[in-house]
């Protein structure tokens, strides 16, 4: 199956053999699985996805497997139903052994009492728990969310066979870009009739215009939204300012995120003597992006990227590696440059500042794609026929 295009706004995944029925399917109940409820972006689209299909009318359990997070509250004010099922990552040990059975029990159960019609489950954790229970369960349509390239997991074979047999068990894949798709066909030889790309979306609040954040700099502001991980590509990015400040180029640098590579990047900040603020982690974005000149995302390797998404949104151009999923969002709406490449990612900023016209431009043209292709309604819309075409599938098989 081919994948949908991202530049058509009305257009929904097809499964094969629904084209007729899909529409009379009545959606009435679906569940929903993740690890935990934390500030990260696939809990964000989640979250997104659990609300708009509340206000739709649809019964919409939100299934947490470890513990609830910030976002919890939040999602029971728009009446979905929050339930922590008890699991527990660490240490391994009897206890854990014990609790984690008790967990899957509690997660069968609540399956066969509720008995939804469909059950997606967001991220590996999730889906490879999901299988099993799904099964046991008799749940008649089972979808997981892929959101992510498979690095981190590439050498262990333990995850990778596990995942192979969850797959298996599973009725459809969604990815949210169409380099993890393309990848999943790839590496896992899934079959592209079982999965499709939905892209993320975005709440209406963060197209509308912010008050600039209070940033005291003479400079230009280059922003930079995202955990502080290796993978995330800040240490070339102060490397970049750097060389930027060489070349007489100064600019103030915002890090927004947190994470283990704190202490080793405020170090090289330092050493580097560039302007550079860590802000740690926040969710209240809006008005730095709307102080920024230039939003920056340096990563290795990228599935679909929030922060990238929220800069467009913003109208703010933006300069990103060519990682992942990425290119399916900047590409002829901003700055692409190759990851691990100081010189390149200092050029692409040094483009952008030195030409304010161009980059409104490219500001402007990144948030009126955003706006046609990249609304959490438009996710949620796609979503829904989906999950139609599974079940008429389904009740056809």
């Amino acid at each position: 199956m081919p994948h949908m295009p991202l530049t058509d706004k009305t257009s929904v995944p097809q499964v094969p053999g629904t084209q007729h029925t899909r529409q009379g399917q009545s959606l009435e109940k679906v569940c929903l699985l993740i690890g935990q409820l934390g500030l990260g972006g696939a809990e964000k689209q989640l979250v997104l996805l659990a609300q708009g299909l509340s206000a739709r009318g649809i019964r919409t359990h939100m299934l947490v497997m470890f513990h609830l997070g910030p976002r919890a509250e939040g999602l029971r004010k728009s009446g979905v139903r929050v339930v922590e099922l008890g699991f527990r990552r660490r240490p391994f040990g009897r206890r854990q052994i014990i609790a984690n059975l008790r967990a899957c029990i509690r997660l069968v159960v609540f399956l066969r009492e509720e008995r939804p019609q469909i059950l997606q489950a967001f991220l590996m954790h999730a889906y490879m728990a999901a299988a099993p229970a799904a099964r046991l369960a008799h749940v008649p349509v089972l979808v997981a969310g892929r959101r992510s390239l498979g690095f981190f997991k590439k050498d262990n074979r333990v995850v990778l066979a596990l995942e192979r047999v969850a797959t298996r068990w599973t009725d459809f894949l969604v990815a949210n870009a169409s380099a993890i798709a393309d990848e999943v066909r790839r590496e896992e030889g899934v079959p592209a009739a079982k999965i499709a790309v939905i892209p993320n979306g975005m709440h209406p609040t963060e197209f509308e215009p912010a008050e600039p954040a209070d940033v005291v700099s003479p400079l230009p502001v280059v922003l930079c939204i995202a955990n502080l991980t290796a993978h995330k590509g800040h240490r070339y990015l102060l490397e970049a300012c750097a060389a930027l400040s060489r070349r007489g180029s100064p600019c103030t640098l915002l890090l927004i995120g947190d994470g283990p590579e704190r202490a080793g990047l405020q170090e090289m900040a330092d050493r580097l003597e560039i302007d550079a603020r860590f802000l740690g982690a926040r969710a209240d974005v809006s008005g730095f992006l709307t102080r920024a000149d230039v939003v920056v995302l340096p990563s290795l390797y990228e599935g679909s990227s929030n922060a990238v998404m929220e800069a467009m949104a913003a109208g703010r151009p933006v300069v990103a590696t060519s990682v992942g999923g990425t290119p399916e969002l900047v590409e002829g709406r901003g700055v692409l440059v190759p990851p691990v490449d100081p010189a390149a990612l200092a050029e692409g900023i040094h483009q952008l500042l030195s030409d304010p016209d161009a980059a409104a431009a490219l500001g402007r043209a990144a948030r009126e794609w955003a706006m046609a292709n990249l609304t959490a309604d438009v996710m949620v819309d796609r979503y829904v026929a989906l999950y139609r075409q599974l079940l008429a599938r389904r009740s056809t098989a």
